[in-house]
Formats: C-alpha cells, structure tokens, sequence
C-alpha cells in the first residue's frame, strides 16, 4: 500500500451499495485502479466534483497493489465542462475512455498513454473535430493491443509516396505497384489510407486545423473499423452508441454553414 496522490482521469463510476460508489481513475503514477469511495452519494461530500465523468484531479489516497484503493480527498479539480454537457463530444471521450481500459491491464504504469489520453480530452473539450481525433486515438492504441502495422512506408518496396492500401498479409501498406501481392487486401479508399497513414505518426501538439470531407471521413472509419474488427476484436457498447448516433446527430444539431475549406480534404498542419 502506498500513501501519497497522483494526478488522475476518472474513467467510470458505478453505484456500491446505497451510499458508496466504485470510482475507476486512470493515474499517472499508478495505472488504473479502482477505488472505493465511501458516502459518495451523501450532499456536499467534498470529493464529489472530483469523481464526476470527465474530469481530472490530483487524487490524495491509498494506492494499493491488489483489491481496492481508497480515495481520502482531492485538489485541482478540472472538469471537462464541454464534454460534459455535449452529447455528441461526450460519446466520443467514453468511447477513447472505454479503449484505453481495454488496452492495459491494472496497474500497468503508462505515463505516455496518461498523457495521450490527456491530450485527446482537452482537445475534445476545446471543440476540435471529435471523429479526427478520436481516428488518430484508435490508430496510436493499437500498440497497446500488442499490434503495430507498418504505415510509413511500403512493406515490399519502401516506397514512400502514391497510392498505398493495407495488407493483413504483409501486416502494412502496398504501394499500388504491389497491390496484385495480396488479392485479400483492404480494397480501401486510397484516401483513407493516406489520412491513417497521417494519424499514425502524428502527434496532437500538431493538430491546429482539421478539415477532412465527410465522404473521407466515412471511408476512415470504415478502414479502422476493419482494422479493429481484425485485431482487437472487442465490441465497446460506446462504440455501438457513437455509429447509431450517426444516423440521428444531423437532426439534433444546428446547420452549419459550409466554408470553402470544407470542400476538399486539407492536410493536418
């Protein structure tokens, strides 16, 4: 057991028993661990702002190597008021939340992935484009799962420019000189493959302006669908919510006026 506090991304809670509520935090120093939180239903109780969905803290607590850890208090709260209050933002971040659970066991130390995730959800509470960058979330995780495609360059010819699609047998990219190599390839949309081929090596401290056509964004999410169908192989009740959303979210939000940037896919700058 140690004493001591972490900073940390709360992940999700559930009910325990009337008052008490299980609270799993993803931390920085210690991976995740779930935490029992006694009277956390009880009004006013001071930790409660700390363990609401989407919000980082310095967490003050017993960190224990096996069962559950105690949560004794908080400081430097900060909400993700944005994601918290937009339905469509918000099923994109439970979504990235729900991956990185399934991609590390408890109290696997990953401080890079701590801030990966980090950065994902500030970006997303800033109202960056949420489908982009949850596509460059999904990409870079698939490490996690023990999978690492080759995208940088062709796995045949290291061919670097043109037109690439993905090969499971090859575990990478073919350039289009070497697509006849393997006739069980993706057949994806070059486009998408260019973009994924983007996001595997991008990083967010990059990421300014994003404009990908929505035709390109459908072929993306196609790719990675297979891509995670293939490898991963976990069916996330976040993921199910987020592709039904898609076929009611254009009835529930605003018109927005179309600009000309919006009519060509740009490269991420």
């Amino acid at each position: 057991m140690t004493l001591g506090e972490t900073k940390g991304i709360i992940l999700f809670t559930k009910d325990y028993k009337e008052k008490d509520k299980l609270v799993k935090i993803f931390t920085e120093s210690f991976g995740k661990l779930m935490f029992f939180v006694k009277g956390a239903h009880r009004k006013n109780n001071p930790i409660g702002p700390a363990i609401l969905p989407f919000t980082e803290a310095v967490y003050i607590g017993n960190f224990r190597e096996d069962g559950l850890s105690f949560l004794n208090g908080s400081k430097d709260v900060q909400p993700f008021r944005m994601i918290q209050s937009d339905i469509f933002i918000n099923a994109y971040a439970t979504y990235i939340l729900n991956l990185v659970d399934a991609a590390i066991d408890d109290r696997t130390y990953d401080p890079n992935l701590y801030h990966f995730v980090q950065q994902a959800l500030g970006l997303l509470n800033e109202g960056k484009d949420a489908e982009i960058i949850t596509n460059i979330f999904e990409i870079q995780l698939l490490s996690r799962f023990g999978i690492t495609p080759e995208w940088t360059h062709c796995t045949v010819c290291q061919e670097t420019r043109g037109k690439f699609d993905y090969s499971s047998k090859y575990s990478g990219v073919l350039c289009e000189r070497h697509w006849h190599l393997d006739n069980h390839r993706y057949h994806a949309d070059p486009r998408a493959i260019h973009f994924i081929r983007l996001f595997s090596g991008i990083s967010y401290d990059k990421v300014q302006d994003i404009n990908v056509k929505l035709e390109t964004k459908n072929a993306i999410r196609q790719t990675i669908d297979e891509l995670y169908d293939e490898y991963v192989g976990i069916q996330l009740k976040s993921k199910k919510f987020i592709d039904q959303m898609k076929s009611w979210e254009d009835t529930l939000k605003m018109p927005k006026r179309k600009n000309k940037d919006e009519e060509d896919d740009k490269t991420i700058s």
